[in-house]
């Protein structure tokens, strides 16, 4: 039975499995279906799973067919989990991922035994992510990020709002930040080569601005490290996310710029942090 024919009465254990068999392609696909079919019913994941004799509500058949033509399951359901929050997401702005939590994780352990950063600074913001999240971390701190895509900043400006009100400010702006220094800087640039291949469902769907830094993947770090240093605060320290492959080449800007440069890996093993004091 296709999910098209599905009856109204049929339980979402038949459509759960039904639905999965189509998203093979996915690393994640009973995962993924699960997610579709709790936003179609609006309830929460573990709810779902509590009853799966329950009837497939309309819609799931639509989202299923979305899912299965390789559209990120984040767009179909508008949101994303990341750290500790739920973050609005649309086309037009690149899908935070679990990876870029290491960030925070970092910036956990270098402000471990301090009062945390006062000031948080994140560079290319896009959904807000991580500087949402480090807010979250640090509810006493304050923060600005800043984008240069339209939606990326009407997008993150919907996520301050709703999650960090009266804390986060999003601007209008570049790698050069603010004009002001930062305990706290936080960075996800570009940093796909120009060849490299991508899955259907990123190059197909993601922002390839958000994605690709020229030939090589670096020409963001270049840009970034010579206007890092008056963005920093005394004491303060930038976490900027790498390729698992740029230990050295993305790190290198920032020796030559005059930093101290440590590198920290995913829970994959994956070289994913530069720190950079």
């Amino acid at each position: 039975m296709t999910v098209e024919r599905k009856a109204a009465g049929e339980s979402a254990r038949i459509a759960l499995a039904e639905a999965a068999a189509r998203f093979a392609f996915s690393a994640t696909p009973r995962l993924d279906a699960e997610l579709l079919l709790a936003h179609a019913l609006g309830i929460e994941r573990q709810a779902l799973l509590l009853d799966l004799d329950r009837a497939v509500p309309d819609g799931f058949a639509a989202m299923v067919e979305r899912r299965a033509a390789h559209e990120p399951v984040a767009y179909i359901t508008g949101t994303r989990g990341f750290w500790t929050i739920d973050l609005d997401v649309a086309p037009g702005v690149l899908i935070p991922r679990a990876d870029s939590e290491t960030l925070i994780e970092a910036a956990v352990d270098h402000f471990t035994g301090t009062p945390g950063p006062a000031r948080i600074l994140d560079l290319g913001t896009g959904s807000g992510a991580l500087l949402l999240a480090a807010l979250d971390q640090w509810p006493r701190a304050t923060g600005i990020g800043v984008d240069r895509s339209p939606d990326a900043l009407r997008i993150a400006a919907g996520n301050a709002r709703r999650l960090a009100p009266g804390r986060a400010v999003i601007r209008e702006g570049d790698w050069s930040g603010t004009g002001e220094a930062f305990d706290l800087v936080l960075c996800n640039p570009p940093y796909v080569a120009g060849d490299a291949p991508l899955s259907r469902e990123v190059a197909g769907y993601e922002p390839a601005a958000a994605l690709f830094a020229g030939s090589d993947g670096l020409d963001d770090y270049r840009c970034i490290a010579p206007l890092l240093r008056p963005q920093l605060a005394p004491g303060g320290a930038a976490m900027i996310e790498i390729g698992y492959d740029q230990r050295r080449t993305a790190a290198a800007p920032f020796v030559e710029a005059g930093f101290a440069v440590t590198v920290r890996g995913d829970l994959g093993g994956n070289d994913r942090v530069l720190v950079v004091t």
